[in-house]
């Protein structure tokens, strides 16, 4: 058995979170000693914990939040363990304590090994500084020597593929530019540990492979550590061993990826409103271009949907300016991320309307036989100018239950799962052969 890499032992963080007190809503009017009274509270509070070193607090009142509680685990050498949980479950805090950003309030860590953390866009980076010259400043900050770095520096500019813009000052890249530079060293200063945050969603598809590739190489064939967090079930289970599912600052549980994955998605409830708004969803942090926003789609049938039977919907949109050659489409994904069904605005006849002034718009769509067997699945839609420029897009943006329809086979509803599409078929003997 492999030793450990990482060892998490009753790890806890705890903030305090500053209220202003209602004093002033309770009261029409508030007494000058109350006021004066109040601020040397304050400031006495401050004070001490400023000569403490403590956290220094902003407001009257003072609440203790736990982002982590009682976290315990370990990864083994070699291991990619992803980390799973809703947004605001602890995730982020938990690297940020590994990658020594933030100190913990209880527990201890150990690592074994240097680790090399990409967290946020740009992280580590000198704005001033031109690529070249930060990826020197990242490999001395993971304890590189220069000669070590040289030695790499090659293949580092190669997988960033930015040999253009190594001289120009990090400031003017753009958030994938940032983000292909920022992997590369990472992932080629050979660290024991690669710590590895929501980041990689900001590249387009085929460097978000080759990242994925080299986190596998770097596991399987030189034996490095990976922890690595995503909302993307897909990429979960297809590059790590083990996950770990968080909750409310707690691992709720820990164990292979495939059914931790599973677990994690059966406890997510599908959405069944007839009308679901989609601006308040998370969007990719690349996606920089407002002249086009999802607004809403609208389910123009029953829900649930039913396999086998039509469906019709409406998605609404808004324009802030002119836009050309826009599309707009649905997919339906499984829990794991890959896309099963897709439908789009251009694919029959190629219309890409151009869009001259802003407003608020819609398109329906209107699918005669739902293909995808009884199940629940994520439902992605986006929109794009052209063939490949995206104007907006969200993936999973909720979870749809399909149900058997009326002429639904019992094999398809006890197998669950996968596209089942109408065909035609013939027998190959005489119709009169067979039995009725």
């Amino acid at each position: 058995m492999s030793e450990s890499a990482i060892i998490i032992e009753n790890l806890s963080k705890r903030y305090l979170l500053g209220h202003k007190s209602g004093l002033e809503e309770t009261y029409k009017y508030t007494a000058l000693r109350d006021v004066v009274g109040r601020e040397v509270r304050n400031f006495a509070r401050k004070a001490n914990d400023l000569i403490h070193g403590r956290q220094i607090v902003q407001g009257d009142e003072v609440e203790e939040f736990w982002a982590l509680k009682n976290v315990s685990f370990e990864v083994k050498q070699g291991e990619v363990m992803g980390i799973i949980g809703r947004n605001g479950a602890g995730k982020s805090t938990l690297l940020k304590i590994l990658s020594r950003i933030t100190e913990p309030t209880e527990g201890r860590v150990f690592l074994r090994g240097r680790v090399a953390s990409l967290l946020e866009v740009g992280t580590g980076f000198h704005p001033e500084l031109t690529g070249r010259e930060n990826i020197f400043l990242n490999g001395a900050i993971l304890g590189m020597t220069q000669r070590e770095i040289r030695k790499k520096f090659e293949e580092i500019v190669a997988f960033a593929e930015v040999e253009k813009f190594l001289d120009t000052p990090v400031k003017r890249y753009s958030s994938g530019m940032y983000v292909r530079l920022a992997f590369a060293v990472a992932a080629h200063l050979e660290p024991e540990i690669l710590i590895v945050d929501e980041v990689l969603a900001v590249g387009d598809a085929e460097f978000q492979k080759k990242c994925l590739g080299k986190m596998n190489e770097a596991s399987r064939t030189e034996g490095r550590t990976v922890l690595f967090v995503s909302h993307n079930m897909g990429i979960i289970t297809s590059l790590c061993s083990t996950v770990i599912r968080i909750e409310t600052g707690s691992v709720l549980e820990h164990g292979p990826a495939g059914a931790v994955v599973a677990t994690y998605l059966a406890h997510r409830m599908p959405n069944q409103g007839q009308l679901v708004p989609l601006t308040h969803l998370r969007r990719p942090q690349a996606m920089q271009d407002d002249r086009l926003r999802l607004d809403s789609i609208e389910w123009l049938c029953d829900l649930p949907l039913q396999h086998g039977e039509p469906f019709k919907a409406r998605i609404n949109f808004i324009t802030r300016s002119p836009v050309s050659d826009v599309s707009l489409g649905i997919g339906f994904s499984s829990y794991d991320g890959k896309r099963l069904v897709t439908y789009e605005t251009d694919f029959q006849d190629g219309l890409r309307p151009s869009i001259a002034k802003a407003g608020t718009y819609s398109v329906e769509v209107e699918v005669e036989s739902l293909p995808l067997a009884p199940d629940i699945y994520a439902l992605d839609i986006g929109s794009r100018s052209g063939d490949f420029y995206i104007l907006d897009y969200i993936a999973g943006a909720f979870q749809l239950e399909i149900i058997a329809g009326p002429e639904t086979p019992g094999t398809i509803i006890r197998r669950n799962g996968g596209v089942r599409l109408a065909s035609k078929w013939l027998w190959g003997c005489d119709r009169e052969t067979i039995v009725e």
